[in-house]
């Protein structure tokens, strides 16, 4: 398989802009497609091309086993994308289970080729570094009946009802979300054994009925400036029109003022 249709395979940009200064690559949630995300190529300016990842087992990659670790994703996206990224600035932006594997992409590209975000956007999520994270790591997936994973992902928010009365999408959302813990479970960071990893700024976003996250953490992953955001809503509060606009502005607003 050539390279194209390994980047159609893993990249949805339905918003192409060769000639922008910086690439938005976005990280979707537990369980998430691109739908969403990609869609915010519409709302970003020509300077900034949008995209987002597809993992494997979802959308157009349904036939595709599941990840098994954090490692395989991590090169996947490493070995498709490193000449796109090599090219031209990049940001990064993940919602939940999406801001670790970005964290996890952002950390293997800094350490294997020097190659850093200008920007790291976060959003619903911990520190890699923080006891809360080690606290989701400890979730028995495997013993958790489906129901429970069900009420959870109800709970959440952030899937429409309706998708819920289909039992096969339901069945299909319980495996992937499943899936994506137990991969987020084969991520380990112990900051003890490293230097500061980053130098870029961190932006953290959340919602502001959902659990608060360690903000302290977050500090100790960079050198750049790290700020918090809280906007109204529970843990899918970027699901809000007028939250994905603050968040829209925001980013560009911060991509601008890295000096591209």
């Amino acid at each position: 398989m050539g390279r194209i249709p390994e980047m159609e395979k893993l990249v949805a940009c339905p918003y192409k802009r060769p000639n922008a200064l910086c690439r938005l690559i976005c990280f979707p949630w537990a369980g998430g497609g691109t739908s969403h995300l990609a869609q915010w190529g519409k709302l970003f300016s020509s300077s900034t091309e949008v995209s987002s990842i597809r993992l494997p087992g979802r959308e157009s990659r349904l036939e595709e086993p599941f990840a098994k670790d954090m490692t395989t994703i991590v090169n996947e996206i490493t070995s498709v994308l490193l000449k796109e990224l090599q090219e031209k600035p990049f940001a990064f932006f993940g919602h939940s289970f999406g801001s670790y594997i970005s964290f996890a992409v952002a950390l293997h590209l800094k350490e294997k080729y020097g190659l850093e975000p200008i920007h790291l956007f976060v959003s619903g999520a911990h520190a890699p570094n923080s006891e809360e994270f080690l606290h989701i790591k400890s979730i028995p997936v495997c013993d958790t009946k489906d129901e429970d994973i069900l009420t959870y992902i109800q709970l959440l928010g952030g899937t429409p009802p309706d998708l819920m009365q289909n039992e096969d999408i339901k069945k299909h959302l319980i495996h992937t979300f499943k899936d994506d813990i137990r991969v987020l479970q084969t991520f380990s960071f112990e900051t003890a054994e490293r230097n500061i990893p980053f130098s870029c700024d961190i932006t953290c976003f959340n919602g502001s009925e959902d659990n608060p996250c360690d903000s302290e953490a977050w500090h100790n992953l960079t050198s750049g400036d790290v700020s918090f955001y809280k906007l109204p809503g529970g843990h899918f509060y970027l699901l809000e029109p007028s939250n994905e606009i603050f968040l829209t502005k925001h980013i560009t607003k911060c991509i601008e003022n890295a000096g591209l």
